[in-house]
């Protein structure tokens, strides 16, 4: 039997379509990044892994070339070989770089030959772990998680299945976002003071800093895919 949450005042939120043009054209989003972009076949080069690196820690301190090549007596010509990868520097060259980004010489050579973590799970061989809706009957199947990453992202995918001895639990809050998709069952699942009524193959993306979660069981047993990202510094 389906479960209800006792709220007197629900608000079911109204499904989001995608926008059109007035001519009924659906209006795309462009997207930052793309998704089919090749890499520098040279980035296991390594004048090309530290000229990246180089790049990179410059950019994070918000100088410019300019600036970098007053603060190590660098010429601005050699700089830009450095950071587009044609020229190797000398031990010299990197001490005066570390000095003035404030790096150890060994943080220009971390992309270099690193190691890209990949998890392969068969199907039924995730592992299955407690959170907190563990005590209200949920259970998590974790399908994969890398740690450290060159991302800075961390990712937990779940399968979540929900029976006729789970509860309710519209009270999940915690850092970053988590993106649902339904798989069996229906559920009415809250996000805020919004209710989702979800099917399979509905999916729902939000900021997981709201209280969230399972509001109202409405056909078990329910399994869905439970994707959650934060920040690297945050893990733990």
């Amino acid at each position: 039997m389906a479960k209800k949450s006792s709220d007197p005042k629900p608000r079911v939120a109204a499904a989001k379509s995608v926008p059109k043009a007035g001519d009924g054209r659906a209006i795309r989003t462009p997207l930052t990044q793309n998704p089919h972009a090749i890499r520098d076949t040279r980035e296991k080069v390594l004048e090309v892994a530290i000229g990246r690196e180089v790049r990179a820690f410059r950019k994070k301190l918000g100088i410019t070339v300019a600036d970098l090549a007053v603060a190590t007596d660098i010429s601005l010509g050699m700089l830009s070989k450095i950071e587009n990868g044609i020229t190797s520097p000398s031990l010299t060259t990197l001490q005066a770089l570390s000095r003035a980004l404030g790096v150890p010489v060994t943080a220009f050579f971390r992309r270099f030959e690193e190691e890209r973590s990949a998890v392969f799970v068969k199907a039924g061989e995730g592992l299955d772990v407690e959170r907190r809706g563990t005590r209200a009957g949920h259970q998590y199947n974790l399908l994969g998680h890398i740690g450290s990453n060159t991302s800075g992202v961390v990712v937990e995918p779940y399968l979540i299945t929900l029976t006729e001895d789970s509860d309710v639990f519209p009270t999940f809050q915690h850092e970053g976002m988590e993106f649902l998709y339904m798989l069996e069952g229906e559920v009415v699942y809250r996000h805020g003071s919004n209710l989702y009524p979800m099917k399979p193959g509905d999916s729902l993306f939000f900021d997981a800093d709201a209280p969230h979660g399972p509001e109202q069981l409405t056909r078990l047993p329910m399994r869905y895919l439970s994707i959650i990202c934060y920040p690297q510094s945050s893990a733990g």
